[in-house]
């Protein structure tokens, strides 16, 4: 009998072909976030049951713009970048279960498949689109990280603009912000086959970094606009006071997550 292989589809006899390679995934990255306030409402109505608002500042929103290379073990992947290299734009919230603060991603654009596959087992609500954001470099016309350097970030998906944002640096920051900076609580979901059956996976996860190590943080502010779209939904978090922007660049592993609570059907 064969033998299939692979972390995810499509398995084959030898895996090579599986869109993901199994945990740990290792990144190196730079990141844009721009913090807001919007009606904790916007906020609620995004967090399932048992997950409740933050007791403090309910309303605070990340926008968060990353330019990532990440691997396997191995590193393979970062000889073939292709395979290594991609770009997303995802924006969190803040949210609560029994008693203890958590990061939640609510909305999530890649622009790799591999991204998408990954977001699948961890729990990210993750669809494609077309993320860019501005490199720091030491020569020529792009920035340093000094004061007064700028740059852009720009989110658009089936062909409609989402957001855009220009951050300035104003200084070194002791923090990158505080809306990312809780373990994740997210949702496994996937539909039973059956119609109108119950679900054949709902879990609530816990995951965040396994190891973490990032440079300087600088902050500043940011000009950020979002967009109405017809199949999006993210201009509902509507800015009602900024609140602060910054950059960074971070190596992060990711090594699996733990299981909070499931109700998942047994439909055997």
């Amino acid at each position: 009998m064969t033998r299939l292989r692979g972390f995810l589809h499509p398995k084959t006899p030898t895996g090579d072909s599986s869109l993901i390679p199994e945990p740990p995934w290792h990144y190196s990255g730079d990141l844009l976030t721009v913090e807001y306030r919007t009606d904790p409402a916007r906020v609620r109505e995004l967090l399932p049951a048992p997950l409740e608002l933050a007791e403090e500042d309910p309303g605070a929103v990340a926008l968060i713009w990353a330019d990532w290379q990440s691997c396997s073990t191995s590193g393979r992947e970062l000889l073939d970048p292709v395979l290594a290299q991609y770009k997303e734009a995802f924006a969190v919230v803040r949210c609560a279960y029994r008693g203890r603060t958590y990061t939640r991603c609510v909305y999530i654009w890649v622009d790799k498949d591999f991204a998408v596959a990954r977001g699948l087992h961890q729990g990210y609500p993750k669809k494609l689109g077309s993320i860019h954001q501005t490199r720091p470099h030491p020569y020529g016309p792009a920035p340093r990280l000094a004061a007064g350097a700028r740059f852009g970030a720009t989110l658009a998906a089936a062909d409609r603009r989402l957001a855009q944002a220009v951050v300035t640096l104003r200084e070194p920051s002791e923090h990158n912000g505080f809306v990312n900076s809780h373990p994740m609580a997210h949702h496994r979901w996937l539909p039973s086959i059956e119609k109108g059956g119950g679900p054949a996976l709902d879990e609530l996860v816990e995951s965040g970094a396994a190891s973490f190590e990032a440079g300087q943080p600088w902050v500043g502010q940011a000009e950020l606009e979002l967009f109405e779209a017809p199949t999006e939904e993210l201009a509902r978090l509507e800015i009602r006071e900024p609140i602060a922007a910054y950059y960074r660049q971070v190596g992060v592993v990711w090594d699996g997550g733990r299981l909070l609570e499931s109700r998942t059907s047994d439909t055997r």
